[in-house]
């Protein structure tokens, strides 16, 4: 392997007649003059004359097929493979053409591959290119992951890649980017699995319900003993809720807002004016709802109603409270007050108000990863309030701490969302979006980190784009996400090109940690998503175990005539559950005979089912 053509200060063109090059392996050139620099292969081809291409077109220019004549390759026969070389730090001055190039020693591109340890960073996988270096390699790396390949185990056979999470404190906040299919969410589970294993606590939002970690891979259970006890899901309206009496004015306006849109200014002011300091759900809602019930009546109505000789005392109380409600809030726009009420219900129908966050509370203190799971919308309402609450606990014990004053400890933590563009759009205000850009400015100073996830980075907001000092891109398809990522990350025209065509679980990692793009395999997750069954074999199977218990009923009665059927639908509902009628089930007779489960016989007055 040697050095050709014209050479610049970041780039130069490298050729060999026998060995093929591989994309993303580093590689070293033999230049004392330069110490010996270090680059990555970031393109490749192998030439010969059966493949006509434009020579200012190719990677393989006129100069570079000069200098193969001269240095004595056969341009009419030989295959000659060559490859694009961009050094990892920009030379002085150009390379000098002709140096040798040869494959490194794993000591000399540790510093390059690996920040930190094993047991102290985050093991996500295997750097592609680096399969020439596990004989070298150092035995603390070996046998770190197992990759999946084609649906198959197979074990490390390169450099693992280690996120080193305390980096965060410096390059804070991680974004995940990738299409459907991309194996973005499976990139996720590793990640959240990872934190686990640290112990670093974390809160996830799951809008899908697939962030379950208690199915464990047969195969890799071993490796996953370490996860056990270390994550806890909770339901919103189950589990957790918001408790109403700590839920400050502007808290109302958020989580009201969050339920239906956008609040008017009205809406503001009815809220402002409704609600009083320490108010519990049922004291702000009987509140509304006597102002909602008392406009309907009018003042009016409820006068004369007063003066009703056979009124009861009670009632008598009743209506004097609608009075005085009417009196004091009378003003506020009655369609105001109804589009309050209506949310407020649609908050309460959800469960929301019916249990607090101490389960999460808990969950962050004793180290664990806390799964929130609920519908999209209840997902962002809760979100806002969640996260918020949660920071200010965590700001404020930082807060007192640099004040040297004592407060009660709250450890630092991780915000993890899927679906990350529904939760901070674009161009459009959403409950969640203000407090997650406050934690994407501030929340380093304070321990508090973000991991977004979006099929879409194109519809999240550019601020909260801007500040995830990491990103990790699976396969895109997308021109205009492709060149969002483009803008954001430090990937190359090449490296975009490839973004459409990667494998599932093979992604771009942009960090600035690293300070350059590195590309990566997920490895295995321990884990396993309770979605994972293809959708078409769950179909097969339910339909197999439900002829198999319609058979088990029908062979008790065989052989049976199709005019005896009436009793035996009765019986199928009991034993299986189905509320079959009796052209169903002759229906499903005739397809049982058909497959041959059932024999079929025509006779001139009825027709006959029998093994």
């Amino acid at each position: 392997m040697q050095v050709v053509g014209v050479t610049t200060q970041q780039e130069v063109h490298i050729v060999s007649r026998d060995r093929k090059f591989r994309i993303n392996e580093i590689l070293v050139i033999e230049d004392p003059a330069l110490n010996y620099p270090k680059g990555e292969v970031v393109e490749t081809m192998a030439y010969n004359r059966l493949i006509p291409m434009g020579y200012d077109k190719s990677l393989v220019d006129h100069q570079v097929l000069e200098t193969l004549r001269h240095i004595g390759y056969d341009i009419e026969s030989d295959e000659i493979n060559v490859a694009k070389l961009r050094l990892f730090e920009e030379a002085p001055y150009p390379v000098r053409t002709g140096c040798a190039v040869r494959l490194p020693e794993f000591d000399e591109v540790r510093h390059l591959l690996v920040k930190t340890m094993p047991d102290e960073g985050m093991v996500l996988g295997e750097i592609h290119g680096t399969e020439s270096m596990a004989d070298s390699m150092s035995e603390d790396l070996q046998d770190q992951v197992m990759m999946l390949e084609q649906g198959k185990l197979r074990s490390q056979q390169g450099v693992p890649f280690i996120f080193d999470i305390k980096s965060m404190q410096q390059y804070p906040h991680v974004g995940v980017f990738g299409g459907s299919g991309s194996g973005k969410s499976f990139g996720l589970r590793v990640m959240l699995e990872e934190l686990m294993k640290l112990r670093i606590p974390a809160i996830v939002f799951d809008p899908h319900f697939e962030m379950d970690f208690r199915d464990r891979v047969p195969e890799l259970k071993e490796r996953s003993e370490g996860l056990m006890g270390r994550s806890v899901t909770v339901q919103i309206g189950q589990d957790v809720g918001i408790s109403f009496s700590e839920l400050s004015t502007r808290d109302i306006e958020q989580l009201l807002g969050a339920a239906g849109g956008n609040l008017t200014e009205s809406m503001v002011n009815v809220i402002q004016s409704l609600h009083q300091r320490k108010d519990s759900f049922t004291s702000f809602s009987d509140r509304l709802n006597n102002l909602v019930l008392a406009q309907e009546e009018g003042s009016n109505h409820l006068k004369r109603k007063l003066n009703d000789p056979e009124l009861t005392p009670m009632e008598a109380e009743r209506i004097k409270d609608l009075l005085s409600i009417l009196q004091q809030y009378g003003t506020l726009p009655p369609a105001s007050v109804r589009g309050i009420h209506w949310r407020l219900n649609r908050l309460e129908k959800a469960g929301l108000f019916q249990h607090d966050i101490r389960a999460i509370e808990k969950g962050l203190e004793q180290r664990k990863l806390v799964v929130v799971q609920g519908s999209a919308w209840v997902l962002q309402v809760f979100a806002t309030y969640v996260i918020g609450a949660l920071y200010r606990k965590r700001r404020e014990y930082k807060d007192r701490k640099m004040n040297g004053e004592e407060g009660k400890f709250f450890p630092p933590f991780v915000i993890v969302t899927d679906e990350a563009h529904n939760f901070a759009p674009k161009g459009v205000d959403s409950p969640a979006k203000s407090i997650l850009k406050e934690i994407a400015q501030e929340g380093r100073k304070y321990g508090v980190f973000l991991f977004l996830a979006t099929q879409r980075p194109t519809l999240l907001d550019e601020t909260i784009t801007a500040q995830l000092n990491t990103k990790f891109v699976f396969r895109t398809v997308r021109a205009t996400d492709i060149q969002t990522l483009k803008e954001e990350t430090d990937l190359t025209s090449e490296e975009a090109k490839r973004l459409p065509y990667l494998r599932s679980g093979d992604t771009f990692v942009s960090s600035a940690a690293f300070g350059r793009t590195v590309f990566i395999r997920i490895r295995a997750a321990y884990t396993r998503s309770p979605h994972v069954a293809n959708p078409f074999d769950e179909l097969n199977q339910f339909a197999d175990e439900r002829d198999e218990k319609v058979l088990k009923v029908i062979e008790k009665h065989l052989p049976i005539f199709d005019t005896d059927l009436l009793p035996l639908t009765g019986e199928i509902r009991r034993e299986c559950g189905l509320d079959w009628d009796v052209s169903r089930l002759k229906e499903e007779m005739e397809r049982l005979a058909e497959e041959g489960q059932l024999k079929k016989h025509e006779t001139p007055f009825a027709t006959r089912y029998d093994k």
